[in-house]
């Protein structure tokens, strides 16, 4: 009689890193559609520089995927780079420092915005982030690009 197999672990959770490793590349690859599900079900996201009409706080993993589907569907293209990843004393969080080389896609205007993000990770999930995106220079953008 041959012995059973043992049951398989549960694979190890991504660390805070990984997770926004996933995240960034998903961004700069316009994977905008796999990225909620990179945040746990009652994540929080602040964004103290956003500007009307984008809210400073999403609430809920179905509030930010709504929020990733409509910059899906806007002008953008968004590639990281200068990617530093600063790791705290609290292993659950990072604080990552990076620019984003943007294109807006109707015109082909080009332009670079600086952004950190801080992120806590628990079980592999985002559960909540301080997301500090120049907003301005955002906006400022798409008005030259007009």
């Amino acid at each position: 009689m041959t012995p059973p197999t043992p049951p398989t672990p549960p694979p190890t959770p991504l660390t805070p890193r990984a997770v926004f490793e996933r995240l960034s590349a998903g961004i700069s690859a316009g994977r905008w559609h796999e990225l909620a599900d990179l945040y746990a079900e009652d994540a929080v996201v602040e964004q103290p520089f956003a500007l009307p009409p984008a809210p400073p706080r999403l609430e809920g993993r179905a509030t930010i995927a709504e929020h990733f589907r409509r910059a899906a569907a806007g002008p953008l293209h968004l590639r990281a780079r200068d990617v530093v990843v600063h790791e705290t004393d609290d292993p659950e969080v990072i604080v990552a420092e990076f620019d984003y080389d943007g294109r807006v896609a109707a015109t082909g205007h080009e332009f670079r915005v600086s952004n950190v993000q801080v992120l806590r990770v628990r079980g592999g999930r985002i559960v909540e982030s301080r997301d500090y995106h120049d907003h301005r220079g955002l906006a400022r953008a798409m008005t030259t690009a007009s």
